[in-house]
């Protein structure tokens, strides 16, 4: 019988029985939790919704800067002069096609902000998010800070954490802020639909017009804490509809 050469048994050992341990980890391979698989698509698609909203909100002000630019007959303004002729000195066809964009846009507005206010309600339940005080406005301010459990942890789930994006500089005395109980120093999470994002200060202004007469729900810290409050912008004897200053952070 002819022997076989060591060089086989070096190239192609036998191999080795497979332990317990390795027989449980191939077979017992713990699945996905379908929790952090809502999350995460929740997650995205509310991303995608807000984008789609600040693209909104930005032609939305564009429209209305040039509605009620100089001469202009604003949002519900008369096209017609005194005499009841059509006014001359506007572009009557642009302003009613502007004016019909706007009311279109505003109503898609609303029914994304509904779906993304949903979306966040379910991703609050699903993380188990909760508003903490906060004890120092020195450092980075968040809130809606997750507890997460040692599952949450392993699974690799974000905290929900909320950053302020503006604060009041400037508020004056008698004006609709000061009357509404907003206070110098006021950091602000939500001004009605405008959270943090891109061009905060023009949406914060659209925000204002576009609810003239009406209240907006505000959430802020004041000094430490976090606070629900409403403000309805509305003419005065000074200037704008609020009468404060909000200085983006």
């Amino acid at each position: 019988m002819r022997s076989t050469p060591r060089s086989f048994f070096r190239l192609f050992p036998h191999p080795r029985p497979l332990g317990r341990g390795s027989e449980r980890a191939r077979g017992r391979r713990k699945p996905p939790n379908p929790a952090t698989m809502v999350a995460t698509n929740l997650k995205s698609e509310t991303m995608a919704l807000m984008e789609r909203r600040a693209s909104m909100e930005a032609e939305m002000n564009a429209i209305i800067e040039f509605l009620c630019g100089p001469g202009g007959p604003g949002i519900s303004g008369s096209l017609v002069d005194r005499e009841g002729f059509p006014r001359s000195d506007i572009d009557i066809p642009a302003i009613r096609s502007q004016r019909a964009r706007l009311a279109a846009l505003r109503n898609d507005h609303k029914d994304i902000t509904e779906k993304i206010e949903k979306n966040l309600q379910v991703l609050h339940s699903v993380r188990a998010a909760k508003v903490v005080p906060l004890p120092s406005k020195d450092s980075d301010t968040s809130v809606y800070v997750h507890e997460s459990t040692s599952q949450d942890s392993s699974m690799g789930e974000e905290p929900i954490v909320r950053i302020p994006f503006a604060m009041i500089d400037e508020i004056a005395d008698d004006s609709p802020a000061a009357e509404d109980g907003l206070q110098l120093g006021d950091e602000i999470l939500k001004f009605g639909n405008v959270e943090i994002g891109g061009e905060l200060q023009s949406r914060l202004v659209l925000e204002a017009q576009s609810n003239q007469g009406h209240p907006i729900s505000m959430v802020t810290i004041r000094q430490g804490s976090v606070m629900n409050l409403s403000v309805t912008p509305r003419p005065w004897h000074g200037r704008g509809l609020l009468g404060c200053h909000f200085r983006i952070l």
